[in-house]
């Protein structure tokens, strides 16, 4: 990696690194065919964001009940959410990618950036420890925390009461289709609801296409 993009992250995330190895490997994508990806670093970075996001909500909606806690959590921690994150980071342009997934525009693919911005954050709290990572985190999860005072609800949740309000079963999600290469699919996914008719939608990952078909069958029930 360029010094200068070493240098430039560094910046961003307040903290010069010890180990700059792992810097390295929580800006390189699996494409590439290296020892390391960011893909271990992503799954450490998901758990230290979700901890610091729930001490967040806790100290700022102490009466709040753990089903609306965990709404605000899922909205704060999803793809796009990240994704915002990442493009404020301008990740973009310090990504590293192969040849191939840099011509089929991973340089701008939101669930990459989303990846990596987690694989910095565990990065981040291998190297400098928690308190590291909670001060990008409060940092920068902060105005996103405050941006909805109102407990946000999902569509697959949305879609889950609608049809229990009126008696009919649960929804059931099921994959018809994967495309693209295997490093970075896309999926297919189809909704039910037994006696309402279903749903599909696309995303680049499973919860993203299961929030997807849920949208869709909602908009038909609804409209």
């Amino acid at each position: 990696m360029p010094a200068i993009s070493a240098k430039r992250i560094s910046d961003l995330l307040e903290h010069e690194f010890s180990q700059p190895e792992l810097l390295q490997e929580a800006l390189t994508h699996s494409s590439r065919g290296e020892n390391r990806s960011y893909e271990r670093l992503e799954f450490l970075g998901d758990r230290v964001l979700a901890l610091v996001v729930c001490e967040m909500l806790l100290q700022r909606f102490p009466k709040e009940p753990e089903g609306m806690l965990a709404r605000r959590l899922a909205a704060l921690v999803k793809q796009e959410t990240l994704h915002k994150v990442a493009s404020n980071w301008h990740l973009e342009e310090h990504v590293i990618l192969s040849g191939g997934e840099e011509d089929s525009g991973g340089r701008q693919n939101p669930a990459i950036l989303a990846d990596v911005c987690e694989a910095l954050l565990g990065a981040l709290y291998l190297d400098g420890g928690l308190e590291a990572a909670r001060r990008v985190i409060e940092r920068d999860w902060k105005d996103l925390l405050k941006a909805d005072i109102s407990p946000p609800q999902d569509n697959k949740t949305r879609l889950q009461e609608w049809a229990q309000a009126r008696g009919y079963p649960l929804p059931v999600y099921r994959e018809v289709a994967r495309s693209g290469p295997a490093h970075d699919p896309v999926f297919t996914i189809e909704v039910e609801v037994e006696g309402l008719g279903s749903g599909q939608g696309e995303g680049r990952s499973k919860r993203v296409a299961e929030q997807s078909a849920a949208k869709q069958l909602l908009s038909h029930l609804e409209g």
